[in-house]
């Protein structure tokens, strides 16, 4: 596989995976990947300080903070359900809102973003973590979803391999949690948590279902150039603007997502996503995604919704969503 031309992406739209030869390519994604993120720090013993803990009508809500490897401690909510347990555990990932995990996990979260209160209603165990620069983790005096101390603080590592690291420790606590089957965890995230959900489920195999909101993207078609570059707010990758100012990227996120395979995945897109516009595009990458899951012989298991809508993730979409992770899980 080869670096691929801006221009090109944009009039060929997004490239063919090696569908036949994707076993001996895989590697080459996974390395390009991983330059693209930065280190990702080995993972320690669950280690967690309970904050508070709210007796809702029908879970409970413990509000805690849990360890990683560099010696940080990242604020999480754990939604327990009250009832019996399915043995399901979800990691809830929050989108670009300054609440962060309250988003995901409580009543004042916004309407179509409160998936992961949702799911402990509906039987399972819970985890909605903050990211950086998000919800309790916004520094004094900083803007949420400003990453440029971080980069300054964190050269060579993106803030997105940040994340993740946090993320993947977060899965290990999620497991370790009394009637959760660590065999059965699945991710769930909408436009920033939905990207990172599926980003996590490519470097942890403990993550066995996924669903993505409004987070699938191509470079192909995509009026904003840097959007996953530097920026002068949220950076994703700040290594990739070097390629991007020479016209070329050393992946498309199609690739990225492939590394998921065969994995059960749904994805769902808006047309009417302004955040996201480039959905024709999109479509055409995912389609790449799905031909690979036929020669796995997992074709089932790549579901993606395209629709009318702007970046949300309406009812009728998330209780489909919802029943995919149930039942991919319950295998």
């Amino acid at each position: 596989m080869t670096v691929h031309d801006l221009q090109t992406l944009h009039r060929d739209g997004p490239p063919a995976l090696p569908v036949e030869q994707w076993q001996a390519a895989r590697p080459q994604v996974l390395r390009r990947w991983h330059e693209a993120l930065g280190p990702l720090p080995e993972l320690i013993e669950p280690e967690h300080d309970v904050v508070g803990v709210v007796d809702e009508v029908d879970h409970q809500r413990i509000h805690l903070r849990f360890r990683t490897s560099d010696r940080d401690c990242v604020p999480a909510l754990l939604l327990v359900p009250s009832g019996p347990r399915s043995g399901l555990g979800i990691m809830a990932l929050h989108p670009t809102n300054a609440a962060g995990k309250a988003d995901v996990a409580t009543a004042d979260g916004r309407p179509g973003r409160r998936y992961g209160l949702d799911l402990v209603r509906r039987g399972h165990v819970v985890l909605a973590p903050d990211t950086i620069t998000a919800g309790d983790r916004i520094a004094p005096g900083a803007k949420p979803y400003h990453t440029e101390a971080f980069v300054a603080d964190h050269p060579g590592v993106s803030p997105v391999a940040k994340m993740l690291a946090d993320h993947r420790q977060g899965v290990s606590l999620l497991a370790s949690w009394s009637g959760v089957d660590p065999h059965r965890i699945g991710v769930i995230g909408h436009s920033l948590g939905g990207y990172n959900s599926w980003f996590l489920a490519g470097i942890d195999d403990r993550i066995r279902a996924v669903v993505s909101s409004c987070g699938f993207a191509s470079f192909a078609g995509d009026p904003e150039r840097h959007r996953w570059g530097r920026r002068d707010w949220f950076s994703h990758f700040p290594l990739l603007s070097d390629d991007l100012d020479r016209g070329r990227v050393p992946f498309e996120f199609h690739e990225v997502m492939a590394l998921v395979a065969p994995k059960p995945l749904f994805n769902w897109l808006a047309t009417g996503d302004r955040i996201f516009p480039n959905w024709v595009e999109s479509t055409r990458a995912l389609e790449q995604v799905h031909r690979l899951y036929e020669s796995l012989g997992a074709a089932d298991r790549f579901v993606t919704w395209l629709g009318h809508g702007a970046h949300d993730f309406p009812a009728p979409v998330s209780a489909v969503a919802y029943r995919f992770l149930e039942e991919h899980l319950a295998d």
